[in-house]
Formats: structure tokens, C-alpha cells, sequence
């Protein structure tokens, strides 16, 4: 096998821009000197957009020594239909919306240098918590699960660092976001709109995001995180019993603010008499571009493409 047979491009598309790098699938690392990070307008028309993302694919192709035949991974947000690569955005999800119906592989080729490409894709959430479970002290646990809060609520279930999607031990699809919790869903009480609606109950103040309301550390601030820590044990722990990992792996915008949250939310998981370890991830993008390159990886892509949601 030769060496370029051994690099995949991991493409990690936020609403806000997109960041592309060249992994090398043997040792898991991303090559140095391949990561390109392009702002993107999310609301701009398809062929802006999808001309955005191949500006940044692009710019990752050049600096790899095989340019006739490349594989890209794409870890991406949901509603998306992830065995075929179409964009499923409509206009509640306030994101891509010029999107709706658009078939990455067909259409995003025009935009790159290369006549070859293949494309795969996978869940940004799934993708971030793929890439976790590979690096660092994630990979001595052989059951991990994953939680992004930030815009929206997303998480993967992770065994021997495969996405646990369809199976016994984990909600439908893997997904914790839309499963019910108090007066409606997950995605409605972990993610940065409730802490800015709380935070506005307490104070009266209107803020952007979660960091002003850790900058402001007062105590409504206090408030607020200790009532997102003890919600958020109260709606994990069913889903901690079920599937007992050793590990969860917190990452997102709002895991900046973990002192805050962490403490209620440690107490509430261990008062049900659950022992698992907390951590917050340092990687960010670089977890999402690992885990989407993954998809080229034999042994990985055996054991997810029969699994792929459709959502």
C-alpha cells in the first residue's frame, strides 16, 4: 500500500465557516501545514456557499501528493440524508437554508481541482466524539459518549471508537437533541438559547452568548449553570444507566464555562449512584476533521455505513 493511499481530507462545516486538513489514516494525526479555516455565509445562494467550501478543500489538495484520486469525509450538521450527501435544510433550522436538496457529491465537484473525488459523510456530533474517543486519555475507555453544547445539542455514543447508532443500549439514533425532557427537548434546555433565555428570567438583562453570562459571574450567572448542571444529570442519567461508559467527554462553546455547570451536574450523576469520569475536550475542529477523515478508513467504514442516519 502506498502512503497516499493512507491520507483522507476530514472536512468539519460549521455554520459560521469551514475548516479542511489532510489526516494521515494510519496514525491519526493531521498533516501539518493542511488546515484551512474559510468564513462561510450560511445564508448566502448554493453556489456561494458550496464555492466557500471548495475554496478550503482546495486549499488542503494542494499540499497533498495525491491529487488524482481524493477522499473527503465530511462531518456535517443535521437534517442531512448522510448515505446519499444531501443537505436537508429548511427553514426552521436557520442555517443553509439555500441548500435544501442539494447533492454535495453531484454539485461541490465543479468547485475542486480534481476530476476524482469521493465523498463520505458523517454527523458533525458523531464526528467530534469519533475523533475524541482516538486521541489522548479518551482512548483508554472503551465506552465513551460525547456531548456538544453550543447553537444546538449533540452527541455521540462511542464503542471501541465506533458510533453507536442503532442499538440496544442507546437512544433512537444515537441522538439525545429531540429525546423529551420537562416541557420539551433535549436540544431546548442544553444549548446556548436557554442559558440566554434563563439568564434573562434572572436578570432582566438580554446577553449574546454564554460567555457573558460566565464573564458576568454573578448571582444569576451562578444560577443559571447550577440549574444547567442539575437538568442536565436529571435528563443524562437514564441514558448513563443504559449504556454505562467510563467517560463522558463534554466539548462546544458551552463547555467553556464548565466550572460553572460541572459540579451540579458531577453530583446529580453521582447521587444515582453512577461513577464516570468527566471531561472537557480541548480539541474542537481538529475532533470533527479526525473523525469525518475516519470514513476512509477501512475497518471504520465497514462498521458505520450500514448505520448512517438519515436525519
Amino acid at each position: 500500500m502506498e502512503m497516499h493511499d493512507q491520507i483522507a481530507i476530514g472536512v468539519d462545516v460549521g455554520g459560521s465557516h469551514i475548516v479542511s486538513a489532510a489526516v494521515n489514516l494510519k496514525e491519526l494525526r493531521i498533516l501539518p501545514g493542511t488546515t484551512f479555516s474559510v468564513k462561510v455565509d450560511n445564508k448566502a445562494t448554493k453556489e456561494v456557499v458550496l464555492e466557500t467550501w471548495g475554496t478550503a478543500i482546495n486549499k488542503t489538495m494542494a499540499h497533498i501528493p495525491d491529487k488524482e484520486n481524493v477522499n473527503i469525509g465530511f462531518a456535517i450538521p443535521g437534517p442531512f440524508d448522510y448515505g446519499r450527501g444531501v443537505a436537508l435544510y429548511e427553514g426552521e433550522n436557520d442555517k443553509y437554508t439555500n441548500m435544501y436538496g442539494v447533492s454535495v457529491p453531484k454539485e461541490l465537484t465543479r468547485y475542486l481541482d480534481s476530476e476524482n473525488v469521493n465523498f463520505r459523510f458523517l454527523n458533525d456530533a458523531t464526528s467530534f466524539g469519533v475523533g475524541v474517543a482516538t486521541q489522548g486519555g479518551a482512548k483508554q475507555y472503551p465506552k465513551i459518549i460525547v456531548v456538544t453544547l453550543g447553537t444546538g445539542f449533540g452527541s455521540a455514543f462511542v464503542k471501541d471508537g465506533i458510533p453507536q447508532v442503532n442499538h440496544t443500549e442507546v437512544p433512537k439514533n444515537g441522538c439525545l437533541w429531540d429525546k423529551p425532557f420537562k416541557q420539551g427537548i433535549g436540544d431546548d434546555y442544553f444549548s446556548t438559547r436557554w442559558c440566554i433565555k434563563r439568564y434573562y428570567e434572572l436578570s432582566s438583562e438580554k446577553v449574546k452568548g454564554v460567555k457573558e453570562i460566565a464573564q458576568a459571574n454573578n448571582d444569576h450567572s451562578q444560577t443559571v449553570f447550577k440549574e444547567f448542571g442539575v437538568n442536565m444529570a436529571e435528563f443524562m442519567i437514564p441514558f448513563l444507566q443504559k449504556f454505562r461508559p467510563e467517560l463522558v467527554v463534554l466539548g462546544g462553546n458551552i463547555s467553556h464555562a464548565s466550572q460553572f455547570f460541572l459540579p451540579s451536574l458531577k453530583s446529580g450523576v453521582l447521587g444515582a449512584g453512577l461513577d464516570i469520569r468527566f471531561e472537557v475536550s480541548l480539541l474542537m475542529e481538529e475532533a470533527a476533521i479526525l473523525g469525518s477523515a475516519q470514513l476512509f478508513d477501512a475497518y471504520f467504514w465497514d462498521q458505520v455505513k450500514n448505520d448512517l442516519p438519515n436525519v
